[in-house]
């Protein structure tokens, strides 16, 4: 299993591209890695035959154990391979029909009988409470796979037509963690327990940012909100220096570069993509990166630099209907901005006493109190509300 990424420690078999015998060239694709985060292209080493397979689809080894060989025309697997005393594994073989698939990959796929169905998880619960064959639904997913809108889409086909599915059990159903929901579920655990938390909220009145977003959809694409939040945190970390910073057990270390993550949902669970340099960007820049990162993170693109290396991070629920939430820092960074909806609230004018609607949207600071206090948090907070307040600022 090579190593993909500095952090990488393991790696999960998605698929074999290339099957026992094949013949195969040095850089070839010949499979697929899944790692804590993305999944990666799997180059061959060298040329050669593919032989001596010792893994198959969903198996997780650790970097460094042997997968495969490859061998040099005339030569013959070592002695032992696939023994106890060489990979402690029997060879299986990746004949896509072989009847040692796993069970819930034995399917095949609708265009091809040959393939099997790829498929999230997500989208695997939904067809099985419905009663949906996934070799039925059509696929619009990364590298034709099965995505929760497709299943949705073919059940409200068949409700259309007439059709409920069969009635609903009771029964206790147990789903497997992919990697993605594992990791996320073992670095959400270890920053609660090891990072102490503390949380700063204010109210930031949207109202000139929406008005001028309106403005500038007159000439064009205009950056969406979370695209104005992502720089205002970016140029406040430049002034707060002391924010982007990460504790380091026995001092702490002032970050030079401005590395700010962006919370992105995708079919598996949740992705930190990491917009580097975010501070050196304009408004526009900004904007086209954010949709470049989002676009690969859905398509399990995100290369191990773009998972990786953040000194603060956004999380926006604002499409969801939600006043505010805290968010979960992700180590290093020294806290995470949490973004609600923007909504019509009555506020009285300091000077007039006057009541007026105006569109207030709630962040929510959450910090590492090793690195940042709470005088410094709040500081921070009030001063990307200042720059989303006054967004020509940003322009």
């Amino acid at each position: 299993m090579p190593k993909m990424g500095d952090g990488m420690e393991e790696g999960t078999l998605v698929e074999w591209l290339k099957k026992e015998g094949d013949e195969v060239k040095s850089g070839e694709v010949i499979g697929t890695i899944q790692t804590d985060k993305a999944t990666l292209e799997l180059e061959s080493p060298g040329s050669g035959s593919l032989a001596g397979v010792l893994i198959s689809q969903g198996e997780t080894v650790p970097v460094g154990q042997p997968i495969a060989v490859l061998l040099a025309e005339g030569e013959k697997l070592p002695e032992g391979w696939g023994k106890n005393g060489s990979a402690g594994k029997k060879a299986v073989s990746v004949e896509p029909s072989a009847p040692a698939a796993p069970e819930a990959q034995a399917a095949p796929a609708v265009h091809d009988a040959g393939d099997r169905i790829k498929a999230s998880p997500l989208a695997r619960r939904i067809a099985a409470d419905a009663g949906i064959d996934l070799s039925m639904v059509t696929p619009t997913g990364p590298g034709g796979r099965v995505v929760e809108k497709d299943v949705r889409a073919l059940i409200a086909q068949g409700v259309s037509l007439g059709f409920t599915g069969p009635a609903k059990t009771r029964k206790d159903t147990k789903i497997p963690l992919n990697n993605i929901r594992r990791l996320t579920a073992q670095f959400t655990t270890e920053a609660k327990q090891t990072v102490p938390h503390f949380y700063v909220s204010v109210a930031v009145d949207v109202d000139f940012l929406l008005e001028l977003r309106t403005k500038m959809k007159e000439v064009g694409p205009a950056p969406s909100v979370n695209d104005f939040v992502m720089l205002a945190v970016a140029r406040s970390l430049t002034e707060m220096p002391e924010v982007n910073a990460t504790f380091q057990g026995d001092h702490i270390l002032q970050v030079g570069a401005v590395n700010v993550g962006m919370a992105v949902a995708v079919d598996d669970g949740l992705l930190l993509a990491v917009l580097r340099d975010s501070d050196l960007l304009t408004l526009q820049q900004t904007a086209a990166a954010s949709k470049t990162l989002v676009e690969k993170a859905k398509a399990g693109k995100l290369m191990p630099n773009e998972l990786s290396g953040q000194t603060f991070a956004v999380s926006n629920m604002g499409m969801l209907n939600v006043e505010s939430f805290t968010a979960i820092i992700t180590p290093p960074a020294s806290g995470i901005l949490a973004i609600g909806t923007a909504e019509k609230k009555p506020i009285v004018d300091p000077v007039s006493g006057a009541i007026t609607a105006r569109s207030l949207m709630t962040i929510t600071g959450s910090f590492d109190h090793r690195v940042v206090d709470g005088v410094t948090g709040a500081n921070f907070v009030n001063l990307v509300r200042s720059k989303l307040e006054n967004p020509v600022t940003l322009l």
